[in-house]
């Protein structure tokens, strides 16, 4: 289903938390004193905005009024994290005691700055061993140092959806799983025309909707930072080795300018005019979302999903990928924090209602429970995503004291390498990391 997080610039929450930080104080979760039985009303905001969204939202705080029925809900749909984050320092009863925000990038803020409260001691009170409920690359994205300001609501795998249809016309029996396959199969799918495409393998540069420096890195299985907190680009292989290998993939796909001309013809993400739906191209990096859109567009060819392929040095791990997902978290300042608990508590880790909310929005559940959960709707092109959420190696973007600045960083040089722009990928990475390096610094 189309998430508004795709339509939120990662930059403009990272400009938005720079302010926050400076503003909000917070306390910590052990200070919430009000009584959890008591008559109350939660001011719940969400980012959530397509009507099929909404109505799961309601749904599912439906069920939490009726087993909470002291507990009153007000919602309110499509919330900008700029948007929270004015209502957070502005405080007082209008501002949200509970927020769901899409932008996974800014828990190391929302830590950082106390604008959500710790939920250890709520998790702890409750008797909730957060190990055992949620897969560990999600607690990974939603606490920082310690402090798990936030917990899963739901969550994203990335891997390769294809055109079966086209695979078979051009004699591929199966989709790649190492990197050279890969290579292979996008330049037997695609077909130039004159200094344009009758239909291009796989948009491969980084501006292609999800195909994002961050979650091809992911198939490296990169460490962002090493033990000391400095960034690690310039030192892990990793690193170098995605930027070569995306760099190398332009290059024989038909060249940097000509695939950005092709690009520009293209349809947005969340409509029918979607290149894939159109076939403009045969494979696309995408989430679990993706096959269900496309259905719903009408496609006439046949869908197939794979996870991503892994560099040819790494063909054990293949089945991994990229994980992100919605977080959930206390307003530090809400004087409800014991009855936001009971909120928070019920929408990530019962079990019904995770099910319930992954098969309405269709999005991959958060909790180990709803993944085996037999009351999950799964089609074959879904349980790829369920696989690649399950994977040992899948991994994630860890959470920093900058938000997601860091990650826009890595994204500038990025963009540089593939236009031709830095050709020593060594020395760029090295100016990269000492620049991270700096603005971490300021950030705390």
């Amino acid at each position: 289903m189309p998430r508004t997080r795709r339509l939120t610039a990662l930059a403009t929450a990272v400009a938005a938390l720079s302010v926050l930080a400076t503003a909000c104080t917070g306390q910590s979760g052990s200070a919430a004193a009000d009584d959890p039985d008591k008559e109350v009303t939660l001011n719940f905001w969400h980012g959530w905005s397509a009507p099929s969204e909404a109505k799961a939202i309601e749904e599912n705080i439906a069920r939490f009024e009726k087993a909470h029925p002291n507990i009153k809900v007000k919602v309110t749909g499509n919330m900008t994290d700029d948007k929270i984050n004015q209502a957070l320092r502005a405080g007082g009863d209008k501002a949200p005691d509970v927020v769901s925000s899409f932008t996974t990038d800014s828990v190391g803020k929302f830590c950082n700055s106390g604008a959500f409260a710790d939920l250890n001691p709520f998790l702890k009170k409750a008797g909730i061993d957060k190990a055992k409920v949620f897969p560990k690359t999600l607690l990974d994205y939603t606490q920082f140092n310690g402090n798990q300001c936030t917990l899963p609501l739901l969550n994203d795998a990335y891997g390769l959806v294809y055109n079966k249809d086209a695979f078979k016309a051009a004699g591929i029996t199966e989709p790649p799983k190492t990197w050279s396959q890969f290579v292979e199969v996008a330049q037997k799918l695609t077909k130039p025309d004159g200094d344009s495409y009758e239909q291009l393998g796989i948009m491969p540069t980084y501006h292609g909707y999800e195909t994002t420096p961050v979650r091809l890195a992911a198939q490296w299985s990169p460490t962002y930072f090493g033990a000391d907190g400095k960034s690690n680009l310039a030192k892990d292989p990793a690193f170098a080795g995605m930027l070569t290998a995306q760099k190398d993939l332009v290059a024989k796909l038909g060249g940097y300018e000509k695939l950005e001309k092709f690009r520009s013809t293209f349809g947005d993400e969340w409509s029918a005019e979607h290149p894939f739906h159109k076939g403009q191209v045969a494979m696309q990096i995408d989430g679990e979302w993706r096959a269900s859109m496309a259905k719903e567009a009408g496609v006439t060819f046949e869908i197939g999903t794979a996870p991503l392929p892994v560099p040819d040095d790494q063909a054990g791990d293949y089945g991994k990928g990229y994980l992100s997902g919605t977080i959930m978290g206390i307003a530090s300042g809400s004087k409800k924090q014991n009855a936001s608990w009971e909120l928070v508590k019920y929408m990530t880790t019962d079990t019904e209602a995770v099910v319930a909310f992954a098969n309405a929005i269709h999005n991959v559940p958060s909790t180990l429970a709803a993944l085996d959960s037999p009351d999950l709707q799964v089609t074959p092109e879904f349980k790829t995503f369920l696989d690649i959420a399950r994977h040992p190696k899948s991994n994630t973007t860890p959470a920093q004291a900058d938000g997601g600045t860091y990650q826009l960083t890595f994204q500038d040089l990025a963009y540089a390498v593939e236009k031709g722009d830095v050709a020593d990928i060594a020395a760029g990475l090295a100016k990269t990391g000492q620049q991270i390096d700096t603005d971490i610094a300021k950030a705390k």
